[in-house]
């Protein structure tokens, strides 16, 4: 564990059992199903925090209600909420998000990735950060940050 964490001592909550998605499609025909909501959040649900071993769903970081869809529009917003105000992990938490959904969604996705309002102390910085893509291009050309980005998004294992 990281010494000198700025939440030490997280609330740890109950993970939502997963839903099982019907797929409706007629094996008579092609039909490809919308992308919806339930569908990103089990993209995201499990991507691991940066300093505790407990998933971003479990910490509440992120929650089915974060993410908006428009299919339509080819439009993913994610709304992210740091455990603590100051929380150093912010942006890359944020930055895993956005890597996750880069690797699983279609290459038409518009994908927003924000901070939940008055969550943190530097909310507007951090959405132009993630929102920025020649930062977010630079951020991962970085490979101290890739590696950790890398790590979130590994599978856990309990």
């Amino acid at each position: 564990m990281v010494s000198g964490l700025i939440n030490e001592n997280p609330t740890v909550y109950e993970r939502k059992e997963r839903r099982v998605r019907t797929d409706s499609t007629n094996s008579d025909e092609f039909s490809v199903e919308p992308i919806d909501q339930l569908e990103i959040f089990d993209h995201i649900r499990d991507i691991r925090d940066p300093e505790h071993p407990y998933s971003l769903e479990q910490l509440k970081v992120l929650t089915e209600d974060s993410v908006e869809v428009d299919d339509l529009k080819s439009y993913v917003r994610v709304t992210f909420t740091p455990t603590v105000e100051h929380c150093s992990m912010a942006t890359i938490i944020g930055l895993s998000v956005r890597v996750k959904l880069m690797r699983s969604l279609p290459p038409r996705y518009k994908i927003d990735i924000r901070v939940a309002p008055g969550s943190h102390a530097t909310e507007a910085a951090l959405n132009k950060q993630l929102n920025d893509k020649e930062r977010v291009a630079a951020a991962l050309e970085n490979p101290n940050l890739v590696e950790m980005v890398d790590e979130c998004l590994s599978p856990s294992f309990e």
